[in-house]
C-alpha cells in the first residue's frame, strides 16, 4: 500500500500493479480459520433472498468516461442473497476476536484518512498528490479510524471500515459467505428499479429530503452536514430500498468480487457475468459520505471506481452475499 499515487475520484489509490491471485494478503485471508456451523448458519440467515433473473445493468451516458458503465446491457442473475446492509463494526469485532485477524492496513501500520476526521490535520501532512484532503495516518485502522486516539465505541452499528478487499475476503472466508460480483450488487442496490439514477427515483433530495449520506457544502473544506452526518451513518440510516437494503447509495464505498476492466462493458444479454479474469484492481461501487456533484458524483446504483485490493480509507467498507443453492 503506498501513498504516491493518484485517481481519478475521492480515493487515494496504491501504486497500480497486475494482482498477484496468491499474494500474500490473499493468501492470509483464505487461511483464516472458519467460523462454527452454527455462526455460519446465523450469518447466511440474515441474508436477503433475491430472485435474481433479468435486468438492466449500467447507465445511457457515463459521467465519467473512465468509469466504463456505460452503454446499459441486459444481465441475467441466478438467485443469490445478499446482506441487507454493509458488514458493521460490531460484526467485524467478532470475527477478528474469532480469529485475530490482522487487517492490511495494521499490518503496514496506517492507512488514509479524511482530513476533517481528525482533530489536528497538520499533524498528519503526507497527502497524495493533489488529494491534500486524504492524510496518511500512523495506526488508523477499523478500530481506530481516526489513529491512535479514536475508537468505535460509539459506532459499533456504522460500516467497518479501513478495509482492504482482502480483508473482506477474510471475513468471508470465515463466514462461509463471498463478496458479491459487480452485477449482483447492482441488481440488489436498484432494488427492483429500473433506468433510474437512485433507489428510490430520479431525484437526488425528493422534495429537499435527504435519502442518503453524502457530501454538502463545499468539497473538500466544508461539510454543512445538511444530512446529519460528516463521516459515517449508521449502517440502518435512512430508508431501505425496495429490497429491504440500507445505503446502497452514499455512506462507505463497497468492494465487489470482480476485477476491474479498463474497457467498455460487453453487450448483453450476459449471464452471471464474473468480470474479467485478471486486472490490477477491484472494483468498489455505491460512492460514499464523500461524493459532491462538484467532484466526484459517483452516489449512483450504476457508479463504480475501482481501487487497488490492498488500498485502505476512511470510506471504504463491504457487503457480503451467497449463492441461493
Amino acid at each position: 500500500m503506498t501513498s504516491d499515487a493518484v485517481k481519478p475520484c475521492c480515493s487515494p489509490q496504491a501504486e497500480a500493479k497486475q494482482q498477484d491471485p496468491m499474494s500474500s494478503y490473499h493468501s492470509q485471508a483464505l487461511k483464516v480459520a472458519p467460523a462454527s456451523a452454527e455462526q455460519r448458519a446465523a450469518l447466511r440467515a440474515e441474508l436477503v433472498p433475491l430472485k435474481g433473473g433479468f435486468f438492466e445493468m449500467g447507465t445511457r451516458k457515463s459521467r465519467f468516461a473512465q468509469d466504463f458503465d456505460s452503454p446499459r446491457r441486459k444481465v441475467k442473475l441466478s438467485p443469490f442473497k445478499i446482506a441487507s446492509t454493509t458488514v458493521t463494526n460490531a460484526q467485524f469485532a467478532r470475527f477478528v476476536e474469532d480469529t485475530a485477524y490482522k487487517t492490511v492496513s495494521e499490518q503496514e501500520g496506517w492507512s488514509f484518512v479524511f482530513h476533517l476526521l481528525l482533530d489536528d490535520p497538520k499533524a498528519h501532512p503526507q497527502s497524495p498528490p493533489g488529494l491534500n484532503w486524504w492524510r496518511r495516518v500512523d495506526g488508523a485502522y477499523w478500530a481506530a479510524p481516526e489513529g491512535p486516539e479514536s475508537d468505535i465505541a460509539t459506532r459499533q452499528d456504522h460500516p467497518v471500515v479501513h478495509m482492504s478487499w482482502f480483508d473482506a475476503i477474510a471475513y468471508c472466508t470465515w463466514a462461509g459467505l463471498r463478496l458479491p460480483t459487480e452485477a449482483e450488487w447492482e441488481y440488489a442496490a436498484r432494488g427492483g428499479a429500473a433506468r433510474q439514477k437512485f433507489p428510490w427515483g430520479n431525484q437526488m433530495t425528493p422534495n429537499g429530503r435527504h435519502m442518503m449520506n453524502t457530501w454538502q457544502g463545499e468539497f473538500p473544506h466544508h461539510n454543512s452536514q445538511d444530512d446529519g452526518h460528516l463521516g459515517t451513518a449508521p449502517a440502518q440510516s435512512f430508508e431501505p430500498n425496495g429490497y429491504g437494503l440500507y445505503n446502497t447509495t452514499g455512506n462507505v464505498w463497497e468492494w465487489a468480487q470482480d476485477f476491474f476492466e479498463n474497457a467498455p462493458p460487453k453487450a448483453g444479454p450476459l449471464s452471471n457475468p464474473q468480470g474479467p479474469a485478471q486486472g490490477m484492481a477491484r472494483v468498489q461501487r455505491g460512492g460514499s459520505f464523500l461524493c459532491h456533484v462538484s467532484y466526484c458524483d459517483r452516489y449512483h446504483v450504476h457508479s463504480r471506481t475501482q481501487n487497488d485490493p490492498d488500498s485502505s480509507t476512511s470510506h471504504g467498507g463491504f457487503r457480503v452475499a451467497v449463492s441461493d443453492s
